[in-house]
């Protein structure tokens, strides 16, 4: 087993190959070891080359709605009116404190996605 640290996108390449040739390695076999290092190597350079931003608060209502098969008039109870709801939606108007507790509860949005900063259009 020769592993190395990985360095740049030729490097990254030739770890995936390795690694897809070791995917049928046998639990408790220097092959299985030789896999879960060159795995945790990957994740760390994926991490620092490859982030996933997180969506905007407004984005991960969106989503939560349409996981749940949730219509704008389902968040009448949680956000306050029908018109406040469709300015929160088309980022119109900012989420209040209130309004992200009440997302976070009731929808189980992960409230630090809800705190994220976004722009608002202005009319």
């Amino acid at each position: 087993m020769h592993i190395k640290p990985i360095k740049n996108e030729e490097d990254y390449t030739h770890t995936l190959s390795t690694i897809d040739s070791l995917m049928n390695a046998k639990p408790h076999t220097p092959q299985m070891d030789e896999l879960e290092v060159l795995a945790t190597l990957v994740e760390a350079y994926e991490e620092q080359h490859y982030k996933i931003e997180s969506p905007d608060p407004i984005e991960a209502i969106k989503f939560r709605m349409e996981q749940e098969g949730l219509k704008q008039k389902d968040l009448i109870s949680i956000v306050g009116s029908k018109s406040r709801v469709s300015e929160i939606l088309n980022k119109k108007r900012k989420l209040t404190i209130e309004m992200i507790r009440n997302l976070h509860i009731q929808l189980h949005i992960p409230i630090e996605s809800l705190f994220l900063d976004y722009k608002i259009h202005r009319a």
